[in-house]
């Protein structure tokens, strides 16, 4: 890329100098910004692909242009910034394949509005390739938004202070943030892996010092922008591409039009670092040119440059070795920053060296006192050292940081869930004595209030409950969970344990089951469960008791989910008949498991050939199951295809459709059956409708088209021999799908639950 715009020398000069760049350590090292670097790579492919379909005064090149789209997708795919590679190539496009400068521009849109002259032909065709890639640009940053949710995300005042500033000290301080980061590209000393909280103070006047750097930034750019586009040089052109480099991919990063997530970030740098070391490149070769005698002092200097960024990029990686050297080597450079003391004392706590790490949480609440998740930090660690007291009033003070509850109204405040466990690690410390438990149920209470998906805190909130022997009040505390969180075993085994307590045995057990759906290694309840089953004394049930308690000794389930998927896994094998032994054994243990049901009889229609053998086995999933759409699809296909029962089959899908009129699979397998009766008037109209509703569905327009075909030929028929003829070929066939159902498996949880990590990460 260098040697499109400068000498094979200034390009080794600025290759050399990016290959040892310090600035790029946070994004070769952190995993977070290998993305930029990944992003990089196609960046400057598509600006190389656009260089080949560009030319002076030259046509079009379309499979380059189009190439270079398809990278730029990619780019941006992988960090949103590489979107910017259109914008770089629109500047070069300009000044440097067209040699335009902007005194000739401006002279073009005189005349073109004065109607002295039209657009130049070799402008068009730029115009046409810019527009091209601004048309893909605007369809890039649509579809971005549409993944976005058409919202920025929320970020709080500790990832960007000056984000929720009042005018002018967020505009003031967001321009400072410009020349911070071209400081940090020419005099990368002093890094820092986070920029965040207190790092660089909000610049509340106009009369703050720092305004000075700002006003300097600018002018050196208007400068530097002045030279490049007004002349039309082998060297302006070079500072016209490092400015493009430069400054525009940094653009999105920037907080000037949006507000992002930090104040400043290393990584984000490492494309723009491109232009930062062309331009460089391009000033020592201006020196060189104009020093004469003293070119061996520059070169001396440059290499002197190039090794003292490779030493520093050296021992900059040793930093990066783990969260503890990182964070300490942030602290080096930063003392304001109250997530570095934090995360700091977590890498000290993972080493359960609490003491160390107490001491670093207390730095951090020093910094930055309303800091929730600090003070939440130090009240853990003082129970990791069993000093309740001190712990008690750490949690106090970061509850008395939250926005107050007004009493009628709904909390408004935004909360991140990890700092309300400041109330849920309260409340536990304050239930280890019996004559708080009241005072723990109202801590957890105002938790709920202030958000009501914090289920956690109602877990907490139903044993505290219970323990009061409030057991009707903790079951309907249970169940408001359960409607937060559906599938946390843990909440219908503490609904089952409940219920045993007030003898409702049947309910205990179909919560246990419940349980056991979402966490099938819940041992809890596979315990329980094969208690009751046991304790119930049905016979079948036996060995299903048997197994699970088989299950709580190894490790492992003899229930049918297991078979299930023994099968499923047999089936992606292509072992058909232990798929085949596996579905009847999970059948066996559950008549009535749908999944196993269908997936048989569609193993044995599609795969096994043996189509009579699935008959009864969908007779006796529709039996158990009669709202099972694919069934009925899958019964309706061999009614047609092998009974040859069109009567019933026409019963299959009108049964599905009454429930779902939208069911454009069981509507067009119902234009199969009119078809089969030779009803092709009904059939194409039938068809019609399938259409409308899946235009995209290619098969219903191509199974349409062949009706319509067959109609006009009969008519024709009837033309010529003035019958009816008789009735058509099957000339379509009825879809069916197959049904792999997902199970899902959670992590073993206890039924009283405490938070254990709550700080700034």
């Amino acid at each position: 890329v260098c040697t499109m715009f400068m000498s094979e020398f200034t390009s080794f000069i600025a290759s050399f100098l990016f290959a040892v760049h310090p600035i790029h350590t946070e994004a070769i090292t952190g995993v977070v910004g290998r993305a930029e670097a990944l992003s990089s790579i196609f960046f400057l492919g598509a600006f190389l692909a656009y260089s080949e379909s560009t030319g002076y005064r030259q046509k079009t090149r379309w499979k380059p242009l189009l190439l270079t789209v398809t990278l730029v997708t990619v780019a941006m795919l992988c960090k949103e910034q590489g979107i910017t590679v259109i914008g770089v190539c629109c500047v070069y496009e300009v000044f440097v394949v067209q040699q335009s400068t902007v005194q000739e521009l401006w002279l073009i849109l005189r005349n073109l509005l004065s109607g002295k002259a039209g657009l130049p032909k070799w402008l068009k065709t730029s115009i046409m390739r810019g527009g091209f890639l601004v048309f893909s640009t605007t369809f890039l940053l649509f579809a971005r938004i549409k993944v976005m949710g058409a919202q920025l995300p929320v970020f709080t005042n500790f990832d960007n202070p000056a984000s929720t500033s009042p005018t002018p000290a967020r505009q003031l301080t967001f321009n400072y943030l410009l020349p911070v980061n071209a400081w940090l590209l020419l005099n990368p000393d002093n890094l820092c892996c986070d920029w965040t909280m207190g790092t660089i103070k909000v610049i509340s006047s106009f009369l703050d010092p720092r305004n000075l750097f700002t006003i300097i930034f600018y002018a050196v750019l208007i400068l530097l922008s002045v030279y490049a586009i007004s002349q039309q040089t082998q060297r302006s052109r070079a500072v016209v591409m490092s400015l493009a480099l430069m400054v525009l991919p940094f653009i999105p990063a920037s907080n000037l039009f949006f507000p992002v997530g930090f104040v400043v970030a290393e990584r984000i740098l490492y494309t723009p670092s491109f232009g930062f070391c062309l331009l460089v490149a391009v000033g020592f070769q201006v020196l060189r040119d104009r020093a004469g005698s003293g070119k061996g002092i520059l070169d001396l200097m440059i290499i002197f440059l190039i090794s003292s960024h490779g030493a520093k990029t050296y021992i900059r990686n040793f930093d990066w070795e783990s969260e503890y050297t990182i964070f300490r080597a942030g602290l080096r450079v930063n003392q304001g920053n109250a997530k570095l003391f934090n995360n700091v004392g977590h890498a000290l706590e993972k080493v359960s060296k609490f003491a160390e790490a107490l001491n670093y949480f207390e730095k951090a609440a020093s910094v930055q006192p309303d800091d929730i998740g600090a003070h939440i930090n130090v009240g853990r660690t003082y129970m990791n050292l069993n000093m309740s007291d001190p712990a008690e009033k750490a949690y106090r003070r970061a509850i008395s940081l939250f926005p107050p509850i007004i009493k009628g109204k709904s909390y408004q405040a935004r909360i991140a869930p990890s700092h309300l466990n400041a109330y849920l690690n309260l409340a536990n410390l304050a239930s280890k004595d019996p004559n708080r438990l009241g005072e723990a149920e109202q801590l957890l209470k105002q938790a709920i209030t202030m958000r009501t998906d914090y289920v956690e805190a109602y877990i907490n909130l139903g044993d505290i409950q219970v323990k009061l022997g409030r057991s009707q009040e903790a079951l309907r505390t249970y169940e408001a969970a359960s409607l937060q969180d559906p599938t946390n075993a843990d909440l219908y085994y503490n609904i089952g344990v409940v219920l045993l307590d007030m003898n409702e045995t049947t309910k205990a057990r179909k919560n246990f089951e419940l349980a056991l759906e979402n966490d099938p290694n819940h041992w809890q309840s596979l315990y329980n469960s094969a208690i009751l089953m046991q304790e119930a004394g049905d016979p079948k049930e036996r060995d299903i008791a048997l197994q699970r308690l088989e299950r709580l000794k190894q490790q492992k389930g003899d229930d049918p989910k297991v078979y299930f998927n023994y099968a499923m896994l047999a089936m992606d094998e292509e072992k058909f008949e232990e798929a085949e032994t596996n579905f009847r054994k999970a059948i066996e243990l559950d008549p009535k498991f749908r999944s196993a049901l269908f997936n048989l009889a569609l193993m044995l229609v599609n795969d096994l050939g043996r189509p009579m053998e699935a008959i009864p086995i969908l007779t006796q999933l529709l039996e158990h199951h009669p709202d099972h759409d694919k069934g009925h699809i899958l019964m309706g296909d061999l009614n047609i295809n092998i009974l040859k029962d069109i009567d019933a089959a026409e019963k299959n899908f009108e049964s599905i459709l009454k429930r779902n009129p939208r069911n454009t699979q069981a509507l067009h397998n119902l234009c199969v059956v009119y078809v089969e009766r030779g009803d092709l008037q009904r059939a194409e109209t039938c068809l019609i409708q399938a259409a409308q509703q899946s235009p995209n569905e290619k098969y219903i327009q191509q199974h349409l088209a062949i009706v319509r075909k067959r109609l006009n030929d009969l008519k024709k028929k009837q033309l010529e021999t003035g019958s009816a003829g008789k009735a058509p070929e099957k000339v379509v066939q009825s879809q069916t799908v197959q049904e792999t159902p997902k199970q899902e498996h959670l992590n073993e949880n206890g039924r009283h639950v405490s938070s254990s990590d709550d700080g700034n990460r």
